[in-house]
């Protein structure tokens, strides 16, 4: 589990097709920034833009993860270098600074607009059918692995459109300052919308990777 809190912002250095094919997946070699990996170990989950990940190998100051073809085709930002936003995975009694968060992506959504709105940034998105029903005004919605706050919500027959209010120190402190109109983005939705549908009777269901 994570807290949708980003620790750093790393970069993906490398990134080589593992045996197999087209069909086959990637290995990433990702420079962990201010991520301290001293505690880490091989085997640990690290969530890389909301993608939870097994650490395979690390050094000092980064480590490698495998991700399957599968984890590619459902998420955005785990197939090319880049800037990546990282957090390690909760241990008991760690604080709780954003919302529980299962590095599981349920599908992606699309930037419509990020633009300045007085000190903050407004992010405007669209949320798939399947994920839309999910969302609620003030409710908690992740974006590549950014525990957030749902603003405003408006339902089409296509999803909905919804908007987020970032301050100045979210947009610094992740990889959400480089989003631009038509970018796709890893959404995961409240886990407790999931359960409180299930526990009603719904009979939907999304795929999630991690």
């Amino acid at each position: 589990m994570f807290t949708g809190i980003v620790a750093a912002v790393g970069r993906v250095t490398e990134v080589q097709p593992l045996p197999g094919g087209s069909e086959a997946g990637v290995r990433l070699r990702i420079a962990a920034g201010a991520l301290d990996l001293s505690d880490v170990r091989i085997g640990d989950s690290i969530a890389v833009q909301g993608a939870c990940m097994t650490v395979v190998a690390r050094t000092d100051d980064s480590f490698e993860v495998e991700v399957s073809r599968e984890s590619l085709n459902r998420t955005s930002g785990l197939a090319e270098k880049g800037e990546v936003n990282l957090e390690k995975s909760l241990r008991v009694g760690d604080y709780l600074g954003g919302h529980l968060v299962s590095g599981h992506v349920d599908g992606q959504g699309e930037v419509l607009r990020f633009s300045p709105v007085g000190e903050s940034h407004e992010l405007l998105l669209h949320a798939p059918k399947p994920l839309a029903r999910y969302l609620a005004y003030k409710g908690s919605i992740t974006v590549n692995g950014v525990s957030l706050t749902v603003n405003s919500i408006d339902d089409g027959a296509e999803g909905c459109d919804f908007s987020i209010n970032l301050i100045p120190h979210t947009v610094a402190a992740t990889t959400l300052k480089h989003l631009k109109p038509g970018d796709r983005v890893n959404l995961e939705v409240d886990t407790i919308a999931r359960y409180v549908e299930r526990m009603l009777g719904g009979s939907h269901s999304i795929a999630v990777t991690g």
